[in-house]
């Protein structure tokens, strides 16, 4: 049995590269390529990984970008189990203009899908035993908003605890029907959610616990992008600032703050120091260009870093 299984629904081939500036019509001549895995829950996968943990990666892909996502995950060592769809999984890309600093995100919608991939992605977490199961990312065309209150329903039938990271209608449906360990959404997210103007932490702290104390979380995560996060749950609140690193890119900060986190408490570690494990891998993401996400020797200096600012406030 792994401990984690994490599952994209909507995975995609990320490319990243740079150019001096993005012009339209004109060829926009770019360098220092690369290629990764990526979708909210193979990112995930991708840093528990990195952070020695024991995952593996179940997503949807078909046709021959299927088989590219499928080499791509295998490059990183990352265990992994593929549901295969009709349609071609999605190409993203990302570019960094260095005139400027700005990064430009091209994000397609990717396939559609048909109810019988629906249905055999739901047998496979059946099938499959772990302890932590990690839902991050869009549902594609074709997957009701609903969608996350079965897989929910799953991971409480196998007495695993339920990460969920998403958005829109599917955040707000997952939320209703409950059943949720932890749920991290931006701070965007969660002001939609709420259809509340939470702009500090102790109004998004209030907002949270309103969910927490229904029973539809036992965890809520908001992460604030530069100016931190908030942690709450039935013993309180914790806001956190987030450490000073230059910022190269912002692509995968998300996941791997989910990623760390969930490891954390996967290897035992309190809430508490869970939440700083989650803020110093989204602090590292943003230290590396384009899409290669986090480096755990910079997780691991930047959670000691945590700490040590945590035993001296």
């Amino acid at each position: 049995m792994v401990k984690i299984v994490t599952l994209t629904l909507n995975p995609s081939i990320d490319g990243s590269a740079e150019a001096e500036k993005v012009r339209h019509t004109n060829k926009v001549r770019t360098s220092n390529e690369r290629f990764d895995p990526g979708g909210g829950g193979i990112n995930v996968a991708r840093v528990v990984k990195a952070l020695g943990g024991d995952v593996c990666a179940l997503y949807l892909a078909g046709g021959a970008t299927g088989d590219v996502l499928d080499a791509l995950i295998d490059k990183q060592g990352v265990a992994r189990k593929r549901i295969p769809i009709a349609d071609d999984t999605r190409l993203s890309h990302v570019v960094f203009e260095r005139e400027s600093g700005k990064e430009f995100r091209f994000t397609p919608e990717g396939p559609k899908l048909a109810p019988s991939e629906i249905a055999a992605c739901l047998d496979a977490l059946r099938e499959m035993d772990y302890d932590y199961l990690v839902a991050s990312g869009s549902l594609p065309r074709g997957v009701d908003a609903e969608f996350y209150t079965q897989v929910a329903d799953i991971a409480r039938e196998k007495g695993a605890h339920f990460v969920l990271d998403t958005s829109g209608d599917a955040l707000k449906a997952a939320l209703e029907h409950g059943g949720i360990h932890l749920v991290k959404p931006s701070h965007g997210e969660f002001r939609n959610l709420t259809g509340k103007d939470c702009h500090h932490a102790d109004e998004i702290s209030a907002a949270a616990k309103d969910f927490i104390d229904d029973g539809k979380a036992e965890m809520i995560a908001v992460t604030l992008g530069h100016e931190g996060a908030v942690l709450v749950d039935r013993d309180g609140a914790w806001q956190r600032d987030v450490p000073e690193v230059k910022v190269r890119s912002a692509v995968g900060a998300g996941d791997s703050f989910v990623a760390g986190m969930t490891w954390a408490l996967s290897t035992g570690l309190s809430r508490r120091q869970a939440f700083l494990m989650g803020m110093a891998a989204g602090s590292a993401a943003v230290m590396t260009p384009g899409t290669e996400l986090c480096r755990a020797e910079d997780v691991e200096r930047l959670f000691a870093q945590l700490q040590d600012e945590q035993e001296t406030s």
